[in-house]
């Protein structure tokens, strides 16, 4: 897939009078996996949200491909980024199959509305992340996790260069995390695909992602190659944890080791 470039211009962004992120500047790399990482109401998923246009900026611009995002049509919006939300509601009695499918209303045309693209699309997205069996069924009828890959398939099924997720592995074990990191890895590798994503879990991040944004108080810390951002000094400072780092026996991506608090026997 082609490139699609985003960033934000001194970029502020609120809720009400409630100012979170403050004349933030960044930009998206191209081609890679980004983690979004930093303590809880830092301002991550605000961040995310006004990258994908559904904030308004109080100050600044998110610049999409070169062009204000605000100025741009919808659907040229919704054919170069997707986005997983943090919380999504599905419509009453919607199956599975039928929720995956409005991922492809961006490239639907007035007078033909679901083509065999679409259908091979929607098949696609349902057998990566592992849903095919339950296509049929009622999404309010599924568990937590099996939801959460349900929006994921719609979002696989947009076929977009650029992904925004927030908070992606919320509802899932560990075996299911692992899978759907290993999936955007995946597409990040085979599809040249931009993914930004808000990650609580630091070593996650470390592992999956090529760039980490961490946050604090509505801004950026620090930014770059994992290795070079995660240290114990960045840790204390942004979380307030003391810790050590090693490397992972898997990967030689940081590894994040919580001091005990006390010895255990």
């Amino acid at each position: 897939m082609t490139d699609i470039t985003l960033g934000a211009r001194d970029l502020s962004l609120g809720y009400g009078t409630d100012l979170i992120v403050g004349g933030l500047s960044v930009d998206i790399v191209p081609g890679a996996i980004t983690a979004i990482v930093g303590p809880n109401a830092c301002g991550k998923s605000t961040l995310l949200r006004g990258l994908a246009r559904l904030l308004r900026p109080a100050g600044g611009q998110v610049v999409l491909d070169g062009a204000d995002i605000a100025t741009l049509n919808t659907k040229d919006v919704a054919r170069k980024l997707g986005l997983l939300p943090q919380s999504s509601i599905a419509p009453e009695g919607i199956t599975v199959a039928d929720l995956v499918a409005r991922g492809r209303f961006p490239h639907q045309k007035l007078f033909r509305q679901y083509s065999r693209d679409d259908q091979a699309a929607v098949r696609d997205a349902l057998a990566a992340t592992g849903i095919t069996s339950i296509a049929g069924r009622p999404v309010d009828a599924l568990s937590g996790g099996q939801r959460q890959r349900v929006w994921v398939a719609m979002v696989l099924a947009q076929q977009t260069p650029l992904i925004l997720l927030d908070e992606p592995t919320t509802f899932l074990d560990i075996a299911h995390q692992i899978e759907l990191l290993d999936l955007f890895g995946d597409l990040n590798a085979e599809g040249d695909r931009t993914v930004v994503a808000v990650l609580h879990d630091l070593n996650h991040a470390c592992r999956f992602a090529h760039h980490i944004i961490a946050m604090k108080a509505g801004s950026i810390v620090a930014q770059g190659d994992p290795s070079e951002v995660i240290t114990a000094g960045l840790v204390e400072e942004v979380y307030g944890l003391r810790c050590r780092i090693i490397d992972d026996p898997e990967t030689g991506t940081p590894l994040v080791i919580p001091r005990a608090s006390r010895r255990t026997t």
